[in-house]
């Protein structure tokens, strides 16, 4: 399915393989939205391979996955356009490991920090845990900008509660 949206022509919505899916929970401990996006190689391809990994793990169980969304780069945005959605997940680790593991999981998957807003292959953010509010250095939870990204409202109203 290709669909673009009426109100903004630079915005494209589209399914592959795994996005969107349901699967099944295992009854982990805590729920949470993981916002997933890329702009460098084949991100729908990479992205199903991020799917597949973080199942065959135990840290992270992979509920439900939305549609893709291609969209334009905000902050530098002399690169290619990204690719996003977002995954529900399950989970027994804390909001800290999560996302200690999720920066690990960028890294395997060949994410390179250079500057702010720079293209990479992969990028997950936690949207949402639980039904926490939480602010430190490290993690601000829920994601301070999420509710003025398309990036993430667009694919979210696709999830099931």
């Amino acid at each position: 399915m290709r669909l673009e949206l009426s109100n903004n022509p630079n915005l494209l919505l589209f399914t592959s393989n795994l996005f969107p899916a349901t699967f099944n929970a295992i009854g982990l401990k805590h729920y949470a939205i993981i916002g997933i996006g890329g702009n460098v190689g084949e991100s729908v391809l990479l992205f199903e391979r991020v799917i597949r990994y973080l199942q065959q793990g135990k840290r992270i169980n992979v509920i439900q996955t939305a549609p893709l969304l291609k969209n334009p780069p905000f902050g530098f945005t002399e690169q290619p356009d990204f690719i996003n959605s977002v995954i529900k997940i399950e989970t027994n680790l804390s909001p800290f490991q999560l996302l200690k593991y999720l920066l690990w999981v960028e890294k395997r998957f060949g994410r390179k920090r250079t500057f702010k807003n720079a293209p990479r292959t992969l990028d997950l953010d936690i949207i949402f845990y639980d039904k926490l509010n939480l602010r430190t250095k490290r993690l601000i939870v829920p994601h301070p900008h999420f509710h003025e990204r398309e990036s993430v409202m667009i694919p979210l109203r696709f999830l099931k509660d």
